[in-house]
C-alpha cells in the first residue's frame, strides 16, 4: 500500500488507522505548501488534487473514510467489523460527513487552515453562522457518548477515528466545545492511543 498524505485533518485519520493496524505502508508526503497536490503526476493518481489517497495494487481510493474501512478490512480488523456494527459505523461516518464534520469544518478551514497557510483572517460571518448548527450536532454526539468509551460497541472503530478527526485542532480552531463534557472525555481517551496522538510518519531532516 502507498498512502499519500499531508499533516491535515483527513489524512490524519488515514495515517492513524494505518499506524494503529501496524500496516506495511509506504507513506508519500504531498506538500500542500509547495502545491505538490497540483502536480500532474499526483493529479494522475487523484484528479481531485486532495489528500489522502491510497494506492493498493490496482485499487485507488481517495476518500479518507473509505480508506480507513479498506485498510481495516484488508487485515480483518474489528476497526471495521463484518457484522451489524458496520452499519452503525457507516451511520456515524455519513452523519459526520454531512452534519457534525460539515460545521466543524468551517471552524477548521476558516481559523486553523487560514492561519496555517497564511490565507488571511477568518470570515467572521461564516464562523458565526456555523456556531448554532455545530452546537446542535455536537449535542447529538455528546448525548450518545454518555456512558460510552467508543462511538460504536466496546472497542475503538473507524467511527472514532473519523469523528475525532474534526477535533485535534479544536482549540486552535476556536470550536465551541467547552459545554460538551462527554465529547471532551471521549476525545481525551482517544488521545491516549499513540496512533492518534502522533499519527504522521517522522520527517527526515533535509
Amino acid at each position: 500500500m502507498r498512502l499519500y498524505y499531508f499533516e491535515t485533518s483527513n489524512p490524519r485519520k488515514a495515517c492513524a488507522v494505518a499506524r494503529h493496524l501496524a500496516l506495511d505502508v509506504e507513506y508519500v508526503r504531498v506538500d500542500l505548501d509547495k502545491l505538490e497536490n497540483r502536480d500532474p503526476a499526483y493529479l494522475a493518481v487523484n484528479p481531485n488534487g486532495k489528500v489522502p489517497t491510497l494506492v493498493d495494487g490496482d485499487l485507488i481510493l481517495w476518500e479518507s473514510d473509505v480508506i480507513m474501512c479498506h485498510m481495516a478490512r484488508s487485515v480483518g480488523s474489528d476497526l471495521f467489523p463484518e457484522d451489524d456494527r458496520a452499519l452503525m459505523i457507516m451511520n456515524w461516518l455519513f452523519w459526520n460527513a454531512t452534519q457534525f464534520g460539515r460545521y466543524a469544518g468551517v471552524f477548521y478551514s476558516e481559523v486553523a487552515i487560514k492561519t496555517r497557510f497564511n490565507l488571511g483572517p477568518p470570515d467572521a460571518a461564516k464562523v458565526d453562522a456555523a456556531v448554532r448548527p455545530f452546537r446542535r450536532f455536537a449535542r447529538v454526539l455528546d448525548c450518545h457518548l454518555a456512558g460510552r468509551d467508543y462511538v460504536v460497541g466496546s472497542s475503538v472503530t473507524v467511527a472514532d477515528f473519523a469523528l475525532a478527526s474534526t477535533l485535534p485542532d479544536a482549540e486552535a480552531a476556536c470550536m465551541p466545545l467547552r459545554e460538551f463534557d462527554e465529547i471532551r472525555r471521549w476525545h481525551d481517551g482517544l488521545m491516549r492511543l499513540p496512533a492518534w496522538s502522533d499519527p504522521f510518519p517522522a520527517r527526515q531532516a533535509a
